[in-house]
């Protein structure tokens, strides 16, 4: 299916938007004093473990040489140590010192306290919603196939009916521009 322009622009419009209310557009990021990628690696590296440099460079989507350059400012700051890999002690394989460990955690309080805002001006039930748009649209632009998790239940359950009704509905009016008098 092909998107809209409408839609493509809606889309784009609601991601800048994102980029500015979650503060990328600053120089310095979560109550940091880092820059935005800074606070990205040291997210990634806290969350996943130690890593090669090249490993993070892709990660990020950035090249290796700005990756190299911001790792040397955070080993400077003593937030990200340099360890020889093994077998080849030439590569280095980056982790987070006991200052980074920290500084990520203030990360963390600060990222989870703006998430948690958010969510509390939400109307009740929508979390589940924001979430799962937020994953299926990442993983889309990430080239990977979007799919809902399918769920089989036997016997009744209230308003089945009504959503087969709905994604038939929808699906006409997406596919070949089916209006309201299909729908009535």
């Amino acid at each position: 299916m092909r998107a809209r322009p409408d839609q493509i622009d809606a889309i784009r419009s609601a991601s800048r938007r994102l980029v500015r209310e979650l503060g990328f557009m600053n120089s310095t990021l979560a109550g940091t004093a880092l820059p935005p990628s800074a606070v990205h690696a040291l997210v990634e590296l806290g969350v996943r473990g130690p890593m090669k440099a090249g490993d993070l460079a892709g990660l990020l989507h950035l090249e290796k040489s700005s990756v190299s350059r911001m790792v040397g400012k955070l080993v400077e700051g003593g937030l990200v140590k340099e360890k020889p890999g093994t077998p080849d002690g030439r590569v280095k394989v980056l982790s987070l010192t006991a200052k980074g460990d920290k500084l990520l955690a203030g990360i963390h309080d600060f990222a989870r306290r703006q998430v948690a805002e958010a969510l509390e001006r939400l109307p009740d039930g929508q979390y589940a919603t924001v979430v799962r748009g937020l994953e299926i649209y990442a993983d889309a632009l990430a080239g990977e196939t979007a799919t809902q998790p399918v769920e089989i239940t036997s016997g009744y359950a209230p308003g089945v009916f009504a959503r087969c009704l709905e994604m038939h509905i929808s699906f006409y009016a997406r596919s070949h521009g089916f209006g309201q008098a299909f729908e009535t």
